[in-house]
């Protein structure tokens, strides 16, 4: 839309300028400045008749000159104001900035494609640099429209006027090698193995290996989930492999036969890819839909849209549509994720209406 204005506006000087020079020299073609001395006149060589002379004075010509300057700055300073409003701050004709979690990508994504080619005067920018960074952008620096988080908010950031709106829920799948015989443990088991009490799987009745433990970074929010739900308290083994997202942390558990990690149930299965891994059961439960829903799978978690305040304009025509039955029956379900219940379609719309 700004191409437009700014079009229209050069078209509207350029035709001013062509008007008032017209003015100036209607009539006068091959103009040719013949000065008497002191005359203040301009003779118009175009004149051919004796007595027929025209002129102009220079005063009238210097009065058309300024209202012409005048009219070139006026413009010149509404193209300013327009290149200004395109070059600072976000594009207020409709972009949107989402940020935040890696496990939410997938959702994210799609629907901004979906959403940009139902409305096409929208752009929708999505990154995923995991949920702490997602909440800053949104809750402090304001560099973001709508904040994605894999974990509930903690510490100092409940102080933040931020509103959590659940758009999928998700289970965190412990993940090994394919080729691992082990396919079931105990909360406390793998509390041992991630805080480094248990380094080889011989141990767990497997083969006689060391463990090497993926882990994801502080800034995670599947690592802070898994955290709150698995290790009660205690703190991660620092020698193990840190990565910054989830498909990092699949691909090395993939090809790495002694690994272990956890990564977001809907991650488990191939996509785009030909490397496998396994999810294991916990107390005898796997990770399925119906587990994770009825709450019988013990690492399970809902995945939020923060905003600062309650959404409005277009963060809340995006939050909408990625709240849609479309959108929740197709990107949330095709990403392996869970679409959120009634009672929580039910929450968000009577925030929207009471404004909390």
């Amino acid at each position: 839309m700004f191409n437009n204005y700014f079009t229209f506006v050069i078209l509207w000087f350029l035709g001013l300028v062509y008007y008032n020079l017209w003015v100036v020299l209607k009539n006068r073609k091959g103009l040719h400045i013949t000065m008497a001395a002191n005359s203040g006149i301009v003779c118009c060589s175009s004149c051919e008749k004796e007595g027929s002379h025209r002129f102009i004075s220079i005063t009238k010509i210097l009065s058309l000159s300024t209202k012409l300057s005048v009219v070139a700055a006026l413009t010149l300073l509404m193209l300013s104001a327009f290149a200004l409003s395109g070059c600072t701050g976000r594009d207020i004709q409709g972009q949107i900035i989402v940020s935040g979690s890696t496990t939410l990508l997938p959702i994210a994504e799609t629907a901004a494609q979906q959403f940009e080619q139902a409305y096409p005067h929208y752009n929708v920018l999505v990154s995923g640099m995991g949920t702490s960074a997602g909440i800053e952008a949104v809750g402090v620096t304001g560099t973001a429209d709508i904040g994605t988080a894999s974990r509930d908010l903690r510490g100092t950031e409940t102080e933040l006027d931020l509103i959590e709106i659940p758009v999928a829920h998700d289970g965190i799948a412990v993940i090994v090698h394919p080729d691992n015989p082990i396919n079931d443990l105990t909360l406390a088991q793998l509390r041992d193995v991630f805080a480094g009490n248990i380094t080889n799987w011989q141990d767990l009745g497997g083969p006689d290996l060391p463990i090497v433990l993926v882990n994801r970074d502080e800034a995670s929010g599947t690592r802070s989930s898994f955290a709150s739900a698995v290790m009660d308290g205690e703190s991660f083994e620092v020698n193990s492999v840190v990565l910054p997202g989830t498909g990092q942390v699949r691909e090395v558990v993939a090809r790495t036969p002694e690994a272990i990690g956890y990564i977001s149930v809907g991650f488990v299965e191939p996509r785009h890819v030909e490397t496998y891994v396994q999810a294991i059961s916990l107390y005898g439960v796997p990770p399925t839909d119906e587990n994770i829903i009825n709450q019988t799978y013990p690492i399970a978690r809902a995945l939020h849209f923060l905003t600062n305040g309650v959404p409005e304009g277009s963060p809340l025509e995006y939050i909408e549509f990625v709240l849609s039955e479309a959108v929740q029956e197709g990107a949330v379900r095709d990403a392996g994720f869970l679409p959120i219940t009634e009672a929580e379609h039910a929450e968000f719309r009577r925030m929207l209406s009471e404004g909390n």
